[in-house]
């Protein structure tokens, strides 16, 4: 595994603190591994920490009354779930379960907070996450509430490259995931994907999905 300070500079929250505050928050990080298929974080359960994800690859997920799995997100290292609790004592929004074994880190709020006096740029980086990932759930909600199938999917995909930075997903996402995320059943997915592939506007391994032309994309996200 990376040392925890190599862990914290790849999480958005303290990339932008310098050496010696990174070193700060080291000590007070706790080490916890998960089982692929355990659940890591329960909805409606008291929080008072922040996980920072190592190693692995997770999905955060809201289940109904009558069991239906939605996927809010999949996230892989250098990720980060439960911030909230570093600000109040709410139960938790969300399921939070292991889609692989996964290693991560933990912050309790005692320690965050203590942590501030002498590392106030880490309250700015948290604010900053927070109002992104508020502008991401509000454009999440648009895209279901307006966009056709197709469009959620396109909408996704781009999304998602976007976050690794380039035209490659990274992330293991089989058309079951997709579905959950998007609203949609397996087989519409799966049928989308492989118009997609076959028309040469993307490009599906086993590890990746590649973007090779996003204007099909985004032509079918921007429709409403």
């Amino acid at each position: 595994m990376s040392s925890p300070v190599e862990v914290l500079r790849k999480v958005p929250l303290f990339s932008g603190l310098s050496e010696a505050d990174l070193e700060g928050f080291a000590p007070v990080l706790r080490e916890r591994r998960f089982p692929k298929g355990s659940v890591i974080m329960m909805q409606g359960e008291r929080g008072d920490a922040l996980y920072l994800l190592a190693e692995g690859q997770v999905k955060v997920v809201l289940i109904g009354e009558d069991g239906r799995e939605v996927i809010l997100s999949v996230l892989g290292p250098g990720s980060f779930f439960g911030e909230m609790a570093l600000l109040d004592d709410e139960p938790r929004s969300a399921h939070v379960v292991a889609m692989d074994d996964s290693l991560l880190l933990l912050l309790r709020r005692e320690d965050f907070q203590s942590r501030l006096r002498s590392s106030p740029d880490v309250a700015f980086g948290l604010l900053r996450e927070l109002s992104q990932r508020l502008r991401r759930a509000d454009d999440t909600i648009g895209s279901l509430a307006l966009r056709d199938v197709n469009g959620r999917i396109a909408h996704l995909l781009l999304e998602l490259a976007q976050e690794e930075g380039g035209d490659r997903i990274t992330r293991r996402l089989t058309h079951a995931t997709i579905a959950q995320m998007v609203g949609a059943s397996r087989e519409t997915v799966s049928r989308t994907l492989s118009t997609l592939a076959s028309t040469g506007v993307l490009r599906m391994t086993r590890r990746e999905i590649v973007l090779i032309d996003k204007e099909p994309l985004r032509r079918a996200a921007q429709r409403a």
